[in-house]
């Protein structure tokens, strides 16, 4: 470091402690990152191509399979690359920009999470007035502020980290500039920056949180008073696999980030964070599609018309 106080680069560690087996991880998680890249990109061009998925519900979740790709991108391909050499450095501004896109996109997913649970609450709570409730300027305004509020509140936030005293070396214990190992290399007093980091998390993260759950509330009180089984039925399996997704998004970001006091064990962040940056987005193609009848049924007929093109070249 050519400044201690201000790092020109720092380490990271990534699965340092693997040694020479680290080298091993690199094709099951480059397996997994094509998967989901692949997977998410199926369903943003079957949103884009099927006038079947013009709706505010897959306009929702074109959105949230979008942000699924730049979320893993920002942090899992220099996480491969660095598992495949000995020296795993970043420059001061490229950890800042990532710090600065990864957490920007992970809010904003939450964000559009309780989009899409706004999006089912007035789908069955008020069928009568979904049209004009949902209108497409309404989700359009929806979308961008989900877009535009994370992307505007983080940039205090990477000024601030840009301005600390760095006296305790360069070597961050995670794959990505996270958080956490960034304030612990600070000697300057942080405790407001945590504050600041604890009010970010509530206002993106548990506020929507609170809107999901109290949606989902309203749903299960009107599901309940449906007369028919089937009916019941319908109405709950248009929203399992949205709850899915919500039970496995917010539980593990609320472990790692929602807390005053972050004192959990560095390898046990760091195993949550690869789960959510690598497991999570492959998962939630399928989780997203296999329940979903409508989006099965464009999925065989995009596949017929393939088959049909092809047919038709040979």
């Amino acid at each position: 470091m050519a400044n201690l106080s201000h790092p020109s680069e720092f380490v990271l560690l990534s699965f340092s402690c693997f040694g020479d087996l680290q080298v091993l991880l690199y094709g099951p998680f480059l397996v997994l990152y094509l998967l989901a890249f692949m997977g998410n990109t199926i369903i943003i061009v079957s949103v884009i191509a099927d006038t079947h998925l013009w709706t505010p519900m897959y306009f929702f979740l074109g959105n949230f399979s979008l942000l699924e790709i730049l979320v893993t991108t920002t942090a899992v391909p220099r996480m491969l690359s660095d598992l495949l050499v000995p020296h795993k450095v970043i420059s001061f501004r490229n950890c800042l920009v990532q710090f600065y896109f990864y957490f920007s996109l992970g809010s904003t997913s939450f964000l559009i999470l309780s989009d899409m649970a706004l999006d089912r609450f007035v789908a069955i709570c008020h069928p009568l007035r979904y049209g004009t409730l949902m209108s497409w300027p309404v989700c359009v305004r929806l979308a961008g502020a989900a877009w535009a509020a994370p992307f505007l509140a983080m940039v205090p936030t990477v000024f601030s980290r840009a301005h600390l005293n760095y006296c305790h070396g360069n070597v961050i214990n995670h794959f990505f500039c996270d958080n956490a190992p960034l304030l612990q290399l600070s000697c300057s007093d942080t405790s407001l920056l945590e504050f600041w980091d604890f009010v970010m998390a509530l206002a993106f993260v548990l506020s929507s949180f609170l809107v999901t759950l109290l949606s989902y509330g309203y749903i299960v009180s009107t599901v309940l008073r449906v007369p028919s089984a089937s009916g019941r039925q319908k109405a709950f399996s248009t929203c399992g696999s949205h709850l899915t997704l919500v039970f496995i998004g917010y539980s593990s970001t609320i472990f790692l980030y929602v807390r005053p006091d972050k004192a959990h064990s560095v390898e046990v962040n760091k195993t949550v964070a690869l789960v959510t940056s690598v497991l999570t987005p492959f998962l939630n193609p399928f989780i997203l599609t296999l329940r979903n009848e409508t989006f099965k049924a464009v999925l065989c007929r995009q596949m017929q018309r393939l088959k049909g093109l092809h047919t038709a070249l040979q």
